[in-house]
């Protein structure tokens, strides 16, 4: 991580300043080999279903609950991803500034309880937090 408040866009959240480890294995193994294949935007929501998948894994299976949810809250990503890239997302200027950081925090943070859903928060935050009496 790389202070990732400091984001101006949400290419620079998930690109540069979000788990680098993950993203440098994503564009290697199916980001840049899709790419050649389907092109770019495809390849792109293909690297952000993937991520879904492992969260699902990570998430959601040991909350035996919330499944989809963190899929598709990497999919709502990859779609602002684009839109952030798009023609329309130049002329809004959705990569830089105030409308820049507000657009990635909004996407980024906005539907955060997707991936943090109820059954992740009760059966696996809460009784850990209790395992170390944080609670």
């Amino acid at each position: 991580m790389d202070l990732p408040i400091a984001a101006k866009s949400l290419g620079e959240f998930w690109g540069v300043r979000w788990n680098r480890g993950f993203n440098d294995l994503a564009h290697q193994y199916i980001f840049d080999p899709a790419r050649r294949k389907i092109g770019a935007s495809w390849a792109t929501m293909l690297a952000f279903l993937a991520s879904g998948l492992v969260h699902e894994l990570v998430i959601s299976v040991p909350a035996r609950g919330g499944y989809g949810l963190p899929t598709l809250y990497f999919l709502l990503q990859g779609c602002g991803l684009l839109a952030e890239r798009s023609r329309l997302g130049r002329r809004a200027r959705l990569r830089r500034g105030l409308r820049g950081r507000l657009f990635a925090l909004t996407i980024a943070a906005g539907p955060a309880y997707w991936l943090f859903h109820p059954p992740f928060v009760l059966r696996v935050i809460v009784p850990m937090l209790r395992d170390i009496h944080a609670l």
